[in-house]
């Protein structure tokens, strides 16, 4: 037994003392009321202590490929597509093994103990999916991995990539995806979405599509999508990735797909440093941030989360899975500096993000449920977003996966020496 003393929980002004046995939560109460006479003790001075962070979206099948894929010099999505095309059959699931170890490593370092992954499966050997189900498998100790089956060169455009993505589905994958902004036509594009929804339910499968990723105004799938999952009952099982378009959007027509995506009750991932480096790429100026509309979606309950999407590939040269730098950039980027949505911050890349995987209540810090959370360097959600502040313990089914030292300039030292000068 461990009991983690003087934690500051979320939105608690009282610290607490939380007993941890057999990998789970047995009871939190106020700080010194927990008997903890045979129990390993470590006290977390009064640090904010939440649920692990959630990264929705990130393709760990390309992290480290920036380097040896060439460079992309416009830096836009479809040139980091071609990009990836020309060279994804010099890998090898033990290259991309070795090279999503590394990515892995980074987020759980950050705190990241919930993982989605598009994997790439417009390739008939499906390299990518199979080095990704046995990182899974591997890994399962250290982080949850969902897969994506994800057509990245389309599921019409790709010759076969129907099938293939069908096959990957039967083969474990999690979720089922799309990508229809890239596919030839818009006809086709509606198509791989209804095909998506129509594999989920067939296959009892999560959704999440790559919907919209550009700054075409008319790129409108995005409202196919909603409708389709709202048609099919499966709301809140399907995600709509990156949803750039929105931000180009005319407001009369986003006021009526509003209305559409709150009752559809799907939810949306947001990838802010990534899409502010993609998008506006076609402007001159004024050039246009590229990113969904946020702000509206948290005003009208409507699920949204952030996640990182890569780290040092084709797409977007840098990245190192730290939620926290994301964070921090999509509140700048999306206007979210207001105070009812900085002392909020975490939900961000906790609980939204947890709804958005689908988690179910086992998630939360509660009693009973697996004692799986972090210790962060802060006193609260804005402290945390401010300071951009670091994880300093991470504990996943009542391991403790790392800990680090908070630093010792503090504020007791900070005040010492300005006393002294």
């Amino acid at each position: 037994m461990t009991v983690y003393k003087n934690a500051l929980m979320r939105n608690c002004s009282q610290l607490k003392d939380i007993l941890v046995k057999d990998g789970k939560i047995a009871k939190i109460a106020d700080s010194g009321t927990i008997s903890s006479e045979n129990s390993e003790k470590i006290d977390l001075n009064g640090r904010l202590v939440c649920e692990p962070y959630c990264d929705p979206h990130i393709h760990l099948d390309y992290v480290f490929t920036a380097a040896s894929f060439g460079e992309n010099s416009t830096g836009t999505l479809f040139d980091g597509i071609a990009s990836w095309s020309d060279s994804k059959s010099t890998l090898t699931p033990e290259i991309i093994k070795e090279r999503a170890k590394k990515g892995l490593l980074e987020q759980l370092l950050g705190g990241t103990q919930y993982i989605r992954t598009h994997v790439d499966v417009t390739d008939p050997k499906l390299t990518g999916l199979k080095a990704m189900l046995e990182l899974r498998e591997e890994v399962k100790d250290y982080a949850d991995i969902q897969i994506v089956a994800f057509p990245q060169e389309g599921m019409y455009s790709y010759k076969g990539g129907e099938e293939l993505v069908e096959e990957a589905l039967k083969m474990g994958a999690d979720c089922v995806g799309a990508i229809p902004h890239f596919e030839y036509t818009a006809e086709m594009g509606t198509r791989s979405v209804k095909k998506a929804v129509e594999l989920a339910v067939k296959y009892n499968k999560l959704v999440d599509v790559h919907c919209d990723e550009t700054d075409d105004d008319m790129s409108r799938f995005v409202e196919v999508l909603a409708y389709e999952a709202m048609d099919n009952g499966i709301g809140e099982k399907t995600t709509a990735s990156h949803t750039c378009a929105m931000g180009s959007y005319n407001n009369a027509y986003a006021f009526k797909l509003f209305k559409l995506l709150k009752r559809s009750g799907i939810s949306f991932i947001s990838c802010p440093t990534e899409n502010i480096h993609l998008q506006g790429r076609y402007d001159n100026y004024p050039k246009r941030r590229g990113l969904t509309r946020v702000k509206e979606m948290l005003d009208d309950n409507i699920n949204v989360c952030f996640a990182q999407d890569s780290i040092c590939d084709p797409w977007y040269p840098l990245g190192n899975g730290n939620l926290m730098y994301v964070l921090d950039a999509g509140f700048h980027i999306c206007h979210l500096t207001a105070p009812q949505y900085m002392n909020r911050a975490l939900d961000l890349i906790t609980s939204n993000g947890a709804k958005t995987l689908h988690l179910g209540d086992s998630y939360y810090l509660r009693e009973g449920n697996p004692a799986s959370f972090i210790v962060i360097d802060a006193k609260n959600d804005f402290d945390a977003l401010r300071n951009r502040a670091q994880v300093l313990m991470s504990v996943r089914n009542g391991k403790l996966l790392f800990r680090k030292e908070a630093p010792s300039f503090g504020e007791e030292s900070l005040s010492g020496y300005f006393k002294m000068q």
